[in-house]
Order: structure tokens, then C-alpha cells, then sequence
């Protein structure tokens, strides 16, 4: 997948003509898309071609549950057009994947699965077919699915063939479950492990293939159930907690400037804020404040890989 070209004026018209409709007029579908379902799919391809000559993979797994669904529902009225415009200045053909997951203990759509695209069209399109399930609640979300998804079940040629990793932002708020069941993965993917994986596993496994990213909506939830604690056991300087949950496309399209050698520093992140996302004052130093660390954690070398995580409460729940 990944054919067709950007067209940004077009992607912005569509953002903004649903910019005031409420989210189930946005978000239509009462569950799991059928284009959507990873029930047996081998792999989600981003692909060269002649449009494209030098694609790179970039993955959203947004979690879905409750509040957390402020996020796509900002990226499909307004963000995802700011989002490519400053990312095609680094990444010259970007191809985007939408992942969507809740609770696979409890919900009826727990992994959702788009396609790698690089037309705004069909981006928008995966982005509002997804189910947004609602929920939440203390039980934990399938992190450890939407990152094995990705882990094992893309395929790229920026990867592939150039040995060039893709990109992965996560979305969530709660510490993730300390092992990947594989009865989950044989009902929900349709494949069968010969046993748990344990989510450190996980997370390097995401990390071989991606420069990957937890992105906390704000300080609040960062503090609560230990969440940026815990992941920064996982990911250390990949955790970013933002300042807003509108911040998220931004946030993630100045990582990949940063990771690119692009941004290298504040001053260099602040032109990039003022000049194409028009963000100024406080608006500006926020997002500047979640980034910048990520920017001198790479300034002082390789980042620390996944440990084990031992933590209480959600991760315990078993089913």
C-alpha cells in the first residue's frame, strides 16, 4: 500500500468541514470496520514505487478508550493536515498506518488495523472508519497488542530494504498489562505463540523496527497509576508527556524533525512551532518543554534499551 500523492489543501478542506461535527457524527462506525480487522492478516505493507521512491513507515496506535478518544478525533478535524505538511519537509513520502486498541478483556473491538497510505483521502479514511468503543476504567489497555501488531505484522521497505526504521507513536494513559497472553493473540490476530511474551519483549521488538514513542496526553494522567513511571522503564527518553492533548500531532511530527536531525535544539524547535504551526507563547513553550528532552537525550547518545517491568494493579489482571 502507500500509492497516490498528498494533497494538502484537500486533506485541510476535509478536516475542516467536519471541524464542528460531534464525534459520532465523525466516528460512524458501531464497530469493528471489516477492513479493519486483523483477524489472519500476515502483514501491513508500506511499499516503494515510482510516486514514492523512498517511504517510510509512520504508525499511530491510538488508544481509544475513554477520554483518550479527545485524540483522533482532534487528528481527524484538525491536527493530520499540520501533521503531514510539516513531516513531508523531512520525510519525503511518509506512508501512515492507523492503529486503533482498547481492553482485549473487555471490549468488542480491541485491535483495529488501517493501511499504510500516503493520500490524504485514504488516510482520512482509516482514521474515521475506526470504532471509537469508549470505556475505560482501571483494567488496562492492549498496548501489548498494538505494539506486537506492529512488531510482526508490518512490513516495510524503508526497513527491508534500506535497513531505515519506520516511526511509531502510541497514545495512552494507563500502565500496560506485564505479559502479552497468547490466547490473545491466537483470537484476536488468529496466530499461535508457544507462550506469553513478556511486554519488555515487546517494546524491543517495537524498537528494532521503529523509533517508537509513548506519547502521556498530559501531567495528570502521566502522574496517575505510576503510568510515566512504568513506561519509562520500557521506552526511558521515547516517553513524551505533553503539555495538552491537542498537542499530539504536533508533538509528533516535531520528533520525527528531531530524530531526523532537523531540530537539533530549542531554538530550532521554537521556528519550527512559530513558522509552520503557528504556535506562539505559551502554546509554543508547552509543546517545546514535552520535545526538547527527547532532543538532548539524543545529544548525549544511544537511549536505553526496554527493562523488565514489575508494577501493581492493572498489569496484574489476567483475565
Amino acid at each position: 500500500m502507500g500509492h497516490g500523492e498528498y494533497d494538502l489543501q484537500a486533506h485541510q478542506a476535509a478536516t475542516q468541514a467536519r471541524a464542528a461535527l460531534p464525534s459520532e457524527q465523525v466516528f460512524q462506525s458501531n464497530g469493528c470496520h471489516p477492513g479493519m480487522n486483523p483477524l489472519g492478516v500476515k502483514a501491513r505493507e508500506s511499499r516503494d514505487s515510482e510516486a514514492h521512491p523512498d517511504s517510510v513507515g509512520v504508525v499511530f496506535a491510538l488508544d481509544v478508550s475513554g477520554s483518550m478518544g479527545e485524540i483522533p478525533q482532534r487528528l481527524a478535524t484538525e491536527t493530520m493536515p499540520l501533521f503531514m505538511a510539516s513531516v513531508l519537509t523531512v520525510l519525503p513520502d511518509p506512508q501512515v498506518l492507523f492503529i486503533a486498541f482498547g481492553n482485549a478483556w473487555a471490549d468488542r473491538s480491541p485491535l483495529q488495523v488501517g493501511q499504510f497510505e500516503s493520500e490524504g483521502a485514504l488516510i482520512d479514511r482509516w482514521l474515521a472508519a475506526t470504532h471509537l468503543e469508549g470505556g475505560g476504567g482501571g483494567l488496562g489497555e492492549s498496548y501489548d497488542l498494538a505494539m506486537y501488531f506492529a512488531a510482526r505484522h508490518t512490513s516495510m521497505d524503508c526497513f527491508e530494504k534500506r535497513q531505515r526504521k519506520g516511526y511509531f507513536f502510541m497514545t495512552g494513559d494507563e500502565v500496560p498489562f506485564i505479559h502479552l497472553p497468547a490466547e490473545q493473540v491466537q483470537t484476536v490476530l488468529g496466530e499461535a505463540l508457544n507462550g506469553p511474551i513478556a511486554i519488555h519483549d515487546v517494546a524491543t521488538m517495537v524498537t528494532e523496527m521503529f523509533h517508537a514513542f509513548f506519547l502521556i496526553p498530559d501531567a495528570a494522567r502521566a502522574e496517575q497509576f505510576e503510568c510515566e513511571g512504568t513506561w519509562r522503564m520500557l521506552w526511558s527518553d521515547r516517553v513524551i508527556v505533553l503539555g495538552a492533548p491537542e498537542d499530539t500531532a504536533v508533538a509528533c511530527a516535531l520528533l520525527i524533525g528531531i530524530q531526523e536531525g532537523t531540530l537539533p535544539d530549542a531554538a530550532a524547535i521554537e521556528r519550527q512551532l512559530e513558522e509552520r504551526f503557528h504556535r506562539t507563547g505559551e502554546e509554543r513553550d508547552r509543546v517545546v518543554r514535552a520535545v526538547l528532552p527527547y532532543a538532548e537525550a539524543l545529544a548525549r547518545g544511544p537511549l536505553k534499551p526496554p527493562s523488565p517491568v514489575f508494577t501493581r494493579g492493572p498489569t496484574d489482571f489476567q483475565g
